[in-house]
């Protein structure tokens, strides 16, 4: 115990004196938002890896996944390493960067009223963004108290408010320059732990080939019939695993949180290191925790699981682990958590202030105005996430998986699409995003209500998200080609951001005129 609480009061101490010391550069909205758009490669791409998984992914889905699908779970990992994170630097990192900049867009719904000139489109955006960050935020504290239970035998509110209220004082001193460099604090220690966990784990077991013949030995006739399908390739449920990664993984390129770390990163080669760092440490963590819960199996039984439900399998694996290890585990989940949940709140309230607040309810706001309301709004948000995380925790309404997948569903079926094709295409029209803003938040808000009437592959909040996904990938073209184009001045000021001239070195780039 007296190690737990002294890693607990170190890790603690740290991430509050950086965030009391990077309140210099939050003075202004773009400071506070964005870190000054000056944030190096390995913060941008600790800080996107560390918003991408947090105890959702590591209690949660890892959980769920690993008890349904086995050690092909694995694949969800895999596939938020190369789509998630490879795909989405590619595509979106330099193109994202460079409009933003262009359009003055500190937000993704910024970016759509000025992309498409629509004030209506800018607010609904916002709305969308505040309502669906609330079940994520509020499926992580849910995860992160599975672990303190088992490690602090601590109650679960007493968790959820101290979470909230140390994150929130960083995030509220520093922005997201705090963020950002106790996201890389953080990435580290999910680097380091989540390695330490999976050897101290599967070691319990025997090593790895004892824990693999263990699971080819596991058998659910509910599932299938066939033996071994628990520790095969694509595991007992493909169909169903695909959309899983699909939602994981494509879900990133239109979350609002996700995004906006490329509208803060300092250069172009910045973008190439950070590319590659990001994407490693997705398959590191996000592998490595698939894979984990693939072996859930063997560890748990299913009354256990019935009883306590998938979000109690990953604690039971770590039950049996030495003190410093399940110190360990404490300090990666809250890393995980943590890291989330500042990028959560920050992208929130600058949401709601600069998008709804800003021009709508105060017409006149200065930089310094603007700041103060960011920072009561992450409290007042904070606030309403642990309400919600304690009375749901009460009620059990749902499971952290569930929680993740409505959100997850909602904002990257709404935004994906639009944002893509915005950035990419001169043909998108604003009827097209809202279209696909309609689409996909009534999809996943009867999703919520009717599941029962839904298709029984849709049923699932995961499938229906990334069906909503893809459909917004043919809605968006879609409807643009029928729907009245877009004014040709508006479109070719947008887009003349990627052909403004830059003066690069000679090894990147001939003069003109010359020859290689």
């Amino acid at each position: 115990m007296a190690i737990k609480l002294i890693l607990l009061i170190v890790f603690f101490s740290l991430f509050i004196g950086i965030g009391l010391y990077c309140r210099r550069h939050s003075t202004d909205v773009n400071g506070f938002v964005l870190g000054g758009r000056s944030v190096g490669p390995w913060l941008t791409a600790f800080a996107y890896g560390t918003s991408y998984f947090s105890a959702v992914i590591f209690v949660g889905y890892a959980g769920q996944f690993g008890w349904k699908y086995g050690i092909a779970a694995t694949w969800a990992g895999l596939g938020n390493a190369f789509l998630g994170s490879l795909l989405a630097w590619a595509v979106l990192g330099r193109r994202t960067r460079i409009m933003t900049q262009h359009l003055d867009s500190a937000t993704m719904p910024d970016f759509f009223g000025k992309r498409f000139d629509s004030k209506a489109l800018k607010l609904a955006a916002s709305v969308i963004t505040f309502i669906f960050l609330v079940p994520y935020t509020a499926s992580l504290y849910n995860g992160l108290s599975r672990l303190f239970g088992m490690a602090f035998s601590v109650d679960y509110s007493v968790c959820v408010i101290v979470m909230a209220v140390l994150t929130g004082i960083y995030v509220i001193a520093g922005g997201y320059m705090a963020t950002a460099i106790n996201d890389f604090i953080q990435g580290c220690i999910m680097l380091v732990g989540i390695v330490a966990v999976i050897l101290a784990v599967l070691n319990s077991k025997g090593g790895f080939m004892a824990a693999y013949t263990a699971m080819a030995k596991v058998t659910d006739p509910a599932v299938t019939e066939t033996p071994g399908m628990f520790a095969s390739f694509f595991g007992p449920d493909p169909v169903n695993l695909l959309g899983v990664v699909l939602l994981t993984s494509l879900g990133t390129w239109g979350l609002p949180q996700m995004v906006q770390k490329f509208y803060a990163i300092k250069s172009e080669k910045s973008i190439s290191t950070g590319t590659v760092v990001s994407t490693f440490f997705a398959v590191i963590v996000a592998g490595g925790c698939y894979f984990l819960g693939g072996f859930g199996r063997i560890f748990a039984t299913s009354e256990q699981v019935a009883e306590g439900g998938f979000d109690s399998i990953v604690p039971t694996m770590l039950s049996g682990l030495p003190d410093i290890l399940i110190a360990i585990v404490v300090i990666l989940v809250l890393s995980a958590s943590m890291s989330t949940l500042s990028s959560l709140v920050l992208t929130s309230s600058s949401t709601l202030t600069l998008d709804f607040i800003k021009g709508n309810i105060v017409k006149d706001m200065d930089e310094k105005k603007q700041v103060f309301v960011m920072r009561i709004l992450l409290v007042i948000f904070i606030a309403i996430s642990v309400i919600i995380a304690i009375v749901q925790y009460r009620t059990n309404v749902t499971f952290i998986a569930q929680l993740m997948g409505v959100s997850w569903g909602a904002l990257a079926g709404a935004f994906l699409a639009p944002f893509l094709y915005g950035l990419y295409w001169k043909g998108t029209t604003a009827v097209a995003c809202w279209c696909s803003f309609l689409f996909s938040t009534i999809v996943m808000i009867a999703n919520i209500f009717v599941r029962s009437s839904f298709p029984k592959l849709l049923q699932s909040p995961i499938n229906a998200g990334a069906f909503c996904m893809i459909a917004g990938l043919i809605i968006v073209p879609l409807v643009s080609l029928f729907t009245k184009k877009p004014d040709q001045g508006l479109v070719d000021s947008a887009f003349a951001s990627y052909n403004k001239k830059v003066v690069v070195p000679q090894s990147e780039a001939l003069a003109d005129g010359e020859e290689a």
